[in-house]
């Protein structure tokens, strides 16, 4: 009995889907829920996995191909058995036949620098798709290939050595060059960076937080914290409740534009960029407001883990009302982050660093992180994007704000 493998249902807002690498060929054993193939869309890669056990015997369409739902991707046939792989050719191709193959490999660049230069053609690595050989490959190896020495005549023995030639200048073609097309991820990101800096206002303040007295929380309590929640205290959670705090008492912030319209939301999803192989997803923490702070680690732990692995789902990176995004963790200084649009602002964490600052009239060296805040200036003033970042500020300079609700 032969089974098909279809494309699953894809999200409402996702018209189709990138065929990125199959994990299966045809012929292979495959066992039931394996995954045999990852579809990328706009925001997720998504697993497809076989429907049943058996053995692959078709593959439909070809890494790299454009797929919508419900279309067949392969053909399984149910409880076969996958047949043994077939003996190696005993004896090698004759020289040459390795030529000739060789031979058919080159661009059309690179035939000509081989013909003009008597060079074996098998001899030269290949770097394009398939082994191809291009014009710098050949000229890579003309250059890395040891000249042959000539044999000395008397006369030659009895002349004064040479003035060595001057070196001569390196080949421009010897300069390679690689093109790639964007993944579906990526464009995606682009487009939306694009849209929110061609639609929205932007502006961003800065200020500068003193992290003293979150680092001795942390360092007076991480180890309890860990014991009792199994999960690191770290800085995200204080920086998340400190936003919810600020959000609560500047609504434009946590708003966003609809037409002509301000829609003002009463809750507050807050996404928190997460850095991957394929680029930045913003995964949603639902009603941060109620979440606290080892649900917020746990949440954020979780999030980065999956996200890396590719196995986040679309629901978890879709809406969000505020964002924050934190450069720090790779040496950013300073930076004016991007409105994840059609949110209205965005907070940028950076680099700790220790810094002499005057606290009391005396000079001391404070851990201190610049935070900037970029928003929509359509509907977020200065006025209230300057005194969101103090509050913050304010929060995280003495975290037992948050208890006592000041």
């Amino acid at each position: 009995m032969t089974i098909e493998v279809r494309v699953p249902q894809l999200p409402e807002s996702v018209a189709d889907a990138t065929l990125v690498s199959w994990h299966k060929q045809p012929g292979d054993a495959v066992a039931r829920d394996e995954n045999l193939v990852d579809l990328e869309t706009d925001k997720v890669v998504l697993e497809v996995p076989a429907p049943a056990a058996g053995v692959l015997t078709e593959i439909r369409f070809a890494n790299g191909t454009t797929v919508t739902s419900g279309q067949v991707l392969a053909v399984i046939a149910e409880g076969a058995q996958a047949q043994p792989a077939a003996a190696k050719a005993p004896a090698a191709a004759s020289a040459p036949a390795k030529a000739e193959a060789a031979a058919g490999k080159l661009s059309p660049a690179a035939k000509r620098v081989v013909e003009e230069n008597k060079v074996d053609p098998a001899a030269v690595a290949g770097t394009g798709r398939d082994g191809r050989v291009s014009k710098s490959d050949v000229v890579n190896h003309l250059t890395a290939a040891p000249a042959p020495a000539a044999k000395a005549t008397p006369a030659a023995k009895a002349a004064p050595p040479a003035v060595p030639p001057a070196p001569a200048p390196a080949l421009r073609g010897a300069r390679a060059e690689q093109r790639v097309p964007m993944t579906r991820l990526r464009a995606r990101i682009a487009e939306r960076m694009i849209q929110a800096q061609a639609s929205q206002a932007l502006l961003t303040s800065f200020n500068e937080v003193d992290l003293k007295a979150v680092n001795e929380l942390r360092s007076r309590y991480k180890d309890q914290f860990e014991k009792q929640h199994g999960v690191k205290l770290g800085f995200m959670s204080f920086f998340t409740k400190a936003c919810v705090e600020a959000l609560r008492r500047f609504p434009a912030v946590n708003a966003s534009v609809e037409g002509n319209d301000i829609v003002y939301h009463g809750y507050f999803d807050v996404g928190v960029a997460v850095s991957t192989d394929r680029g930045l997803i913003v995964p949603i923490l639902r009603d941060a407001d109620a979440q606290s702070f080892a649900d917020i680690e746990k949440s954020i732990g979780n999030f980065a883990a999956r996200a890396r692995a590719g196995s986040i789902t679309m629901e978890e990176l879709t809406g969000g009302t505020f964002t924050i995004t934190n450069g720090g963790v790779f040496g950013s200084l300073l930076s004016t982050p991007i409105v994840n649009s059609p949110q209205s602002a965005i907070l940028g964490m950076h680099k700790i660093q220790d810094r002499p600052v005057v606290v009391d009239g005396q000079i001391v060296v404070r851990p201190m992180m610049y935070i900037a805040l970029t928003y929509d200036h359509r509907i977020i003033d200065g006025r209230e994007a300057v005194q969101f970042l103090v509050t913050v500020k304010q929060i995280l300079e003495d975290p037992a704000r948050l208890v006592l609700g000041v």
